[in-house]
């Protein structure tokens, strides 16, 4: 976190969006006034925030980028439906350590 105060403009900005490994000591920000902003891909939906369509506009236009291929999946393996063996299949290659990307599986 010094490091990043230290890179950081004066009332500059910084995103969230995964959870910190150690705890996070945001007084580090304090003397430039950076705003901290933790997105969560589920708020909206979580309490129902009147701004809920939003994240539907957000994934069709992700999913347009996506299908013009300007953005790139990291689905690496898809390994069907959801089935013992399947599931037996996708821990195996990632117990593995040797797994790059995503690995799908389907039919909830």
């Amino acid at each position: 976190m010094p490091q990043i105060a230290e890179a950081l403009t004066p009332e500059g900005r910084l995103a969230i969006i995964d959870d910190p490994a150690t705890p996070l000591d945001i007084m580090k920000l304090k003397p430039k006034s950076i705003s901290l902003h933790w997105e969560y891909m589920f708020t909206r939906s979580l309490f129902n925030t009147v701004d809920m369509i939003e994240q539907h506009r957000l994934l069709d236009r992700v999913s347009e980028l996506v299908d013009q291929g300007f953005v790139k999946s990291t689905l690496t393996h898809h390994f069907g439906t959801i089935t013992a063996g399947n599931v037996r299949r996708a821990h195996s290659q990632i117990e593995s350590g040797q797994t790059r990307g995503k690995i799908v599986l389907e039919g909830f």
